[in-house]
């Protein structure tokens, strides 16, 4: 009885039979919460992935360049294959494509923590050797038999498991760009094709704003993991010497891919029942409208899906270069460039940042990314829609409205490349000097042990601050080091670093930065609507397909490869393992804030610059008095004519 009802038929031509409602599998709003949920695990990685990059380079001895291509890889993928989603459309079982994306996302969420698993656990500079003569890592006068035990330590470098990790990861990456192909070109299309008309801006509305939130629950979740201890599943908790503000402090990186993987697995589940073609959503304003998979449709698209791949690669490059000779369509999309790189530059880097200029955890300057920069962006994208629908702005106002956003987003950005802290003082290192009164203590250049002289200047160890003594106060088991060489006054070094001294600074600081981003992401929604009102009615799709293409040439790919190079030139210290240079341990923080942020002012004065010459170029248009869009009811028209003319432009 009602059983049999629900399993009637499921001929997606045939007549829509209530009962089929009843199964939620039938249900676009069903496919709504599953799609969510699924974009919601699948940016949680992204995001999450930029929120551990710099434990990742500290952890293997990256530099920020290699960390920042790390970063950037998964655009590889994403990059070659987003091409073929526009061929293939409505011809493939959506819904599984998506589920098996979504698969392939959990399993390469799986390879990323797998260098955890193979290799061994992480070593750091507690001492300057293993052997019994210098277990403290003190200065002293002759020269530790330390050759056998620093060989094994090499070898144990050189392992495969361990020359492995950094291609583990790339592939890693590459195949979650793959994952991500199918999942929201697909998921979009499908939600528009099977939604109401009145429901559809609704649906794609709230992905949208899960796309948003997505990357701030990855960041939210980095900065929860990071708090544990990169190998707290091979060490006891009373082993575990290092604290959350060492600089030597590795968190758990590897623990949020599981679960972020476990998530993927789930959210991937629904969509292996979904048919290939669920019920059109009931609306006042679909009564005359068939639906996107009957016969009418398939016969008035099927001049545009009898084309063979090859035809359509073709073509493809003759369409994108037509639309490209859009001025007002290129401007904008170089203007956006510009935002995107500056917005994956700053997303990589913005957390090291924090925590190497005002001396935080890891974890803390994650979370200040994750809870307040981002919210106030998404913010800042909602309003930005808000106040173009309140003031109906047209194309000209958009840009003006953009322009206006970037231009404050300018004056909000440059007071920030004088706030921050001056580098401190590292004995042998900054300012750069030959240390004398350690020169006599047979100190290995891997030495890393910070400690800090009663004096405030700074000791890569105790070893090169010429410590000779080690004291521990049995109340508070605190350990101090006495009769040091290098240290004025007292002589005496506590563990850790002395940090930048500026950390007031730090709330000013990220309340311009959060205001930044809020202004500048007012331009995001106006920009996307003059790129849909500036195009073609038939080339829509292939503009907003070769937008994403640049963002990701352009942008995703070499911004954090940029920033990680420019980083890179402002080490003063690089560390060194074997013979071999690993990640740096010090920066000259002045020339850090000067280059990373200015930077950013590069790319806002660059999208300003594209953004004044849309709105110069639009008064052009108006002064010529250039004729109007087709009214709204001619709009039908206006489709099946451009229909017909891309069909006979993929044919040719």
């Amino acid at each position: 009885m009602g059983a049999k009802d629900l399993n009637g038929t499921s001929d997606p031509e045939g007549p829509r039979p209530p009962a089929r409602h009843r199964s939620p599998f039938n249900s676009v709003k069903f496919f709504v919460f599953c799609h969510s949920l699924l974009q919601l695990a699948q940016l949680l990685v992204s995001g999450y992935m930029k929120s551990s990059i710099s434990t990742i380079e500290r952890r293997y001895g990256l530099s920020s360049q290699k960390s920042g291509l790390l970063a950037a890889f998964n655009e590889v993928g994403n990059t070659v294959l987003i091409v073929f989603v526009s061929f293939l459309g409505s011809r493939v079982h959506r819904p599984r494509f998506i589920g098996g994306g979504a698969l392939m996302a959990g399993l390469a969420s799986l390879l990323m923590a797998l260098p955890h698993f193979v290799g061994g656990a992480y070593e750091y500079t507690d001492r300057i050797s293993s052997s019994g003569e210098n277990s403290s890592g003190l200065c002293q006068s002759e020269s530790p038999l330390t050759t056998s035990s620093s060989n094994q330590s090499c070898s144990r470098q050189e392992s495969p498991a361990q020359l492995g990790v950094y291609p583990l990861l790339l592939m890693g990456q590459l195949l979650l760009g793959i994952a991500a192909v199918p999942i929201q070109p697909f998921g979009i299309s499908f939600i528009d094709d099977h939604a109401s008309r009145k429901n559809s801006p609704l649906y794609l509305g709230i992905l949208l704003a899960v796309t948003s939130i997505g990357p701030a629950f990855g960041f939210i979740t980095g900065s929860l993991m990071l708090r544990f201890y990169v190998d707290f599943d091979k060490f006891p908790e009373g082993e575990i010497k290092l604290t959350h503000k060492d600089l030597r402090w590795v968190g758990a990186w590897w623990l949020g891919f599981l679960v972020a993987a476990c998530l993927l697995f789930l959210t991937a589940l629904p969509y292996l029942f979904f048919p290939r073609s669920i019920p059109k959503e009931d609306g006042d304003d679909d009564v005359v409208e068939s639906r996107p998979d009957s016969k009418q449709q398939q016969q008035q698209t099927n001049p545009v899906q009898e084309i063979s791949l090859l035809q359509f690669l073709k073509s493809f490059p003759r369409i994108a270069l037509r639309t490209l000779r859009s001025p007002i369509y290129l401007l904008v999309v170089l203007a956006q460039v510009n935002l995107a790189a500056l917005l994956a530059g700053l997303a990589t880097f913005m957390a090291k940042f924090i925590e190497r200029q005002f001396s935080q955890t890891v974890s803390f300057s994650t979370m200040m990314i994750g809870g307040v920069c981002i919210p106030l962006a998404v913010l800042g994208t909602i309003l930005g829609g808000v106040l173009m629908r309140r003031l109906n702005l047209s194309v000209s106002g958009a840009s003006k409205l953009c322009t206006a956003a970037i231009l404050l987003c300018m004056f909000s950005s440059t007071p920030l490349l004088f706030i921050g802290c001056p580098t401190q003082k590292i004995g042998g290192v900054f300012p750069r000097d030959v240390l004398l009164c350690s020169s006599g203590c047979w100190c290995p250049q891997e030495a890393f042990n910070p400690v800090c002289g009663s004096d405030g200047v700074e000791f890569r160890s105790p070893c090169h601050a010429g410590c000779i003594t080690i004291a521990t106060d049995p109340k508070n088991n605190a350990t101090n080091y006495t009769e040091c060489r290098c240290v004025a006054g007292l002589g005496s070094a506590a563990p850790g670093t002395c940090g930048s001294g500026c950390s007031g600074l730090l709330l000013p600081f990220v309340a311009l930065l959060g205001v930044t981003s809020f202004i500048a992401s007012f331009s995001q929604t106006p920009s996307y609507m003059m790129i849909l009102r500036t195009v073609p009615t038939e080339d829509k799709s292939f503009a907003v397909g070769v937008q994403y293409m640049l963002f990701r040439v352009l942008a995703f790919m070499p911004g954090p490869v940029l920033y990680g190079s420019v980083i890179d030139t402002t080490c003063i210290l690089w560390g060194e393992k074997c013979g071999k240079r690993t990640s740096c341990q010090y920066y000259n923080l002045d020339r850090f804030r000067q280059r990373f942020l200015g930077l950013q002012v590069v790319f806002v004065c660059g999208g300003l610059l594209c953004f004044l010459l849309t709105v110069v170029v639009l008064r052009r248009r108006a002064g010529r008095q250039e004729p109007q869009p087709a009214s709204k009811g001619g709009y039908e028209m206006v489709s099946a004519l451009s229909k017909e003319k891309e069909a006979e432009d993929l044919k040719t």
